[in-house]
């Protein structure tokens, strides 16, 4: 990861697939004058996403592929994400699996938010499987994406206590809370080890 040389900002993308909340507390942290990255574009696999609004409201720069092609959609991602000199691509409910092609393009410089303590609960419906198993605590996880699903280097981790009447939906709330303080904590420590 190139070090930040006087108020240079890092170039970011911000891979998205649902509502955008994620999002949102990204963009919020980006425009800090204290804030290591400037998010340039926001991609997303779902034209309906309501993430895409925010980037709209903050007018950062949209696009979107359907995935049906992953192959094509990746390779015009790549040349858009060059040319732009995206340095760091931040997966914020991204639903789709990057292709390992793509992620040695920018190896190092992917990160993902997941909701569950990594490596327990890797891939979907985390909460319902921690609440089957019984789990005292979940939490989320911010980890560099290589090419196997939630199981790169982790950032950082952030505890959840699971309380005794927790449903799904209730700890997805929870954790969800804590995703937004945790991600731009995470960037920062990966960008100034701090």
């Amino acid at each position: 990861m190139e070090k930040l040389i006087g108020q240079s900002k890092l170039k970011t993308a911000v891979f998205i697939s649902g509502n955008g909340s994620n999002l949102k507390h990204l963009v919020e942290f980006s425009v800090l004058k204290k804030s290591p990255i400037i998010i340039n574009i926001v991609i997303s696999n779902n034209s309906k996403s309501k993430g895409l609004l925010i980037a709209k409201k903050y007018k950062i720069k949209t696009k979107i592929y359907s995935f049906k092609n992953k192959f094509k959609d990746e390779n015009k991602i790549i040349k858009i994400l060059k040319e732009k000199n995206i340095n760091l691509i931040c997966l914020a409910g991204f639903m789709k699996i990057l292709s390992s092609n793509f992620i040695k393009k920018f190896n190092g410089k992917i990160l993902n938010i997941h909701p569950s303590l990594l490596p327990k609960y890797k891939g979907l419906n985390t909460h319902q499987r921690v609440i089957d198993n019984n789990e005292k605590f979940s939490g989320c996880t911010v980890h560099i994406v290589n090419s196997k699903l939630d199981s790169g280097k982790i950032i950082l981790q952030k505890k959840v206590k699971i309380n005794k009447n927790e449903t799904p939906k209730t700890l997805a709330k929870k954790i969800l809370k804590n995703e937004h303080v945790l991600y731009p904590k995470a960037i920062k420590k990966m960008l100034f080890n701090l």
